[in-house]
């Protein structure tokens, strides 16, 4: 990823062990007709159906009975209302090796209520490889082993990084599954005004706040910096930039023919460890993207949020733009299977961002603004 930007002052996260970067626009995005939908295969030896979340909003308002858990933020109470939607394509791929899920209420789901805000939600992308095995696994358990762990609701931090761990290592002992299987995971999980992102592989997920792209997440590639001192630490080496030749990420669930006799811990080269952040949402705070490789290997972090604020502008619909996402992903000849997983707000559109006028002859522009302009005006060139 690109070199480090600072942030706003109103902009309070909590970080985990490394920076976050912007990355400019690179192409312009047209409006255009529905996304084509494609076949999804599978491989063979995996005929199991699995079916892909496309989930739609559901909206906590003042007014519901349930609305009571907050945080007072300055002279103001802000409270996100959470709506989402997806979408997942094989691409030029012979199969879909994807999985993801979206969960706009934590509540209802789990058919529980203690230790949750009213508002909870999570959502999931993960990039299986050598079949489906591990990310359909990772799919379906990652949430549970998450709330079945201590150190939840308490230390959510904790939970989550516990429940990859866990849901690694309880891959491993399945004897159902193909333990040579892997995937990458990367969970976003909203807990009132707190997000916590977790990622293990190079998925990411990256903040929209009016108009300015911030990473959340970073991809965890073998030759990036601190990945390749944390690999080559622990005796690992890297070849043309695969972990020990075979695998093209340097965390991941499963893949345990990589990962025997030292487990898949912090001593091991391929980790299952998660980077974490957590980050406390403010009113500026529009969306997330959260993408698969696929995505982000043809387009720039400015970029896809320079499209997504496009659309919802006009239509408002975080599922059409993550259609739109996909669209223009296939479009700009991505290799890989796409999922995207848009998540709003606010349930109004992003506002208009503006040029203001100073005394006399001189114009100025909003940072917001410069970075909307940035993305529009590099996608041109």
């Amino acid at each position: 990823m690109a070199a480090g930007t600072g942030y706003s002052p109103s902009y309070v996260m909590v970080e985990d062990g490394f920076t976050n970067d912007i990355i400019s626009g690179e192409e312009k995005s047209q409006n255009s007709e529905q996304l084509n939908e494609l076949d999804i295969g599978k491989p063979p030896r995996h005929l199991s159906l699995v079916r892909h979340s496309m989930s739609t909003a559901t909206l906590l308002t003042p007014t519901d009975p349930d609305f009571n858990f907050g945080i007072v933020d300055g002279k103001s109470e802000y409270m996100p209302m959470i709506r989402s939607g997806s979408c997942a394509e094989k691409g030029p791929k012979e199969y879909m090796e994807d999985e993801h899920i979206c969960i706009d209420n934590l509540l209802q789901h789990l058919d529980r209520t203690e230790g949750f805000p009213s508002l909870g939600a999570f959502y999931g992308v993960f990039d299986g490889h050598g079949g489906t095995d591990a990310a359909s696994y990772v799919r379906k358990n990652i949430l549970k082993f998450i709330v079945e762990d201590p150190q939840f609701p308490g230390c959510l931090k904790k939970a989550i990084r516990n429940a990859y761990m866990k849901a690694d290592q309880a891959f491993a002992e399945n004897s159902s599954v193909d333990i040579s299987s892997g995937t990458t995971a990367l969970t976003t999980f909203i807990f009132g005004r707190k997000m916590v992102v977790a990622n293990a592989g190079d998925c990411r997920a990256v903040l929209g706040k009016r108009g300015r792209a911030i990473e959340l997440s970073n991809d965890h590639k073998p030759n990036s910096v601190t990945e390749r001192h944390r690999i080559e630490k622990l005796g690992g080496v890297i070849y043309d930039g695969y972990l020990n030749g075979q695998l093209s990420v340097a965390r991941a669930l499963g893949d345990w023919h990589m990962k025997f006799p030292k487990g898949s811990g912090s001593g091991c080269p391929l980790s299952s460890e998660p980077e974490l952040q957590e980050v406390l949402l403010m009113e500026e705070d529009e969306f997330v993207i959260m993408g698969c490789d696929g995505l982000w290997d043809v387009m720039s972090s400015q970029c896809a949020v320079t499209i997504a604020r496009k659309e919802l502008m006009i239509h408002n619909d975080p599922e059409r733009c993550s259609k739109e996402l996909v669209r223009e992903a296939l479009k700009r000849n991505t290799c890989d299977n796409l999922t995207v997983i848009v998540v709003c707000f606010s349930p109004d559109p992003p506002p208009w961002i503006e040029v203001q006028p100073q005394v006399g002859h001189r114009r100025s522009i909003s940072s917001e603004g410069i970075n909307f302009l940035k993305g529009v005006l590099d996608g041109n060139s």
